[in-house]
């Protein structure tokens, strides 16, 4: 099956394969802080999500297993048998599922700002129905209020305002798809299942996925270990590039130590 999913490649492309999966709401631009010093020592696959970006946009409701079969055709496309993933949010979520019900396809894995199970559930199938009803707009606000601490909102307006526009560019169909698939996500029994060695990665100023949740994938994950980065909140890697570009690094070379 081709996958419906928008993908851009950078790095060489004989150098092993590092998957890069976004946050609700965003598309494979949000890692391009990290982009220059990965792609350096790898081939980079920045996705987007099923109903976002450039991606394909069926009905939803989707669940986060359709997206990581989207994922898994998205590599079977671009002859990736084996890679590493690292995903934030959304794309944790996607990571988890992936290591757990396809563990030859990933080697080494790293989730950022994540969850195994984000309830109350129908906190989710509210925020659909709000976006399918009055679009993304009439959540932008309180979405971002929620990816930046307020100290750093404050220091860079500018940047905060690209990725609300990028929020509120994405489908609304999509965006509320992924909703539906996070208020139906439960994957905290798959997490023994994960073979690869881990870094799970919090911010400690996030409101949408606190530290707890971080610790409890850690926990459960029998090769894992936790990072906790300070002035940080959802999206980490935006706010404190340089300390998250340098753990995902020694993460993934430390295969070749």
């Amino acid at each position: 099956m081709t996958s419906r999913l928008h993908a851009t490649v950078d790095g060489p492309p004989d150098a092993p394969v590092l998957v890069l999966g976004s946050s609700l709401g965003t598309t494979g631009a949000m890692w391009a802080p990290q982009l220059a010093g990965l792609a350096a020592r790898y081939r980079v696959i920045r996705y987007d999500h099923l109903g976002h970006g450039r991606s394909a946009v069926p009905p939803g409701p989707y669940g986060i297993d359709l997206l990581g079969r989207e994922v898994l055709s998205l590599l079977d496309d671009l002859d990736a048998p084996r890679v590493h993933y690292a995903g934030l949010s959304l794309g944790g979520m996607v990571g988890m599922w992936l290591a757990a019900h396809a563990p030859d396809r990933v080697d080494r894995l790293a989730l950022l700002c994540t969850s195994a199970s984000l309830g109350p559930a129908e906190g989710w199938r509210q925020r659909a129905a709000t976006v399918r009803a009055a679009g993304l707009e009439a959540i932008a606000d309180a979405v971002v209020a929620r990816w930046f601490t307020p100290a750093f909102a404050e220091s860079r307006p500018r940047l905060v305002a690209e990725h609300q526009a990028r929020l509120t560019a994405t489908p609304a169909a999509g965006y509320a798809g992924c909703c539906e698939a996070i208020a139906a996500m439960d994957l905290r029994a798959d997490l023994a299942k994960v073979p690869s060695p881990t870094l799970v990665i919090a911010g400690a100023d996030d409101p949408a996925t606190p530290v707890e949740h971080a610790a409890r994938i850690v926990e459960r994950i029998p090769a894992a270990r936790l990072a906790v980065i300070n002035h940080a909140a959802h999206l980490a890697n935006v706010e404190q590039p340089e300390q998250v570009g340098k753990l995902l690094l020694e993460h993934f070379e430390e295969e070749t130590l």
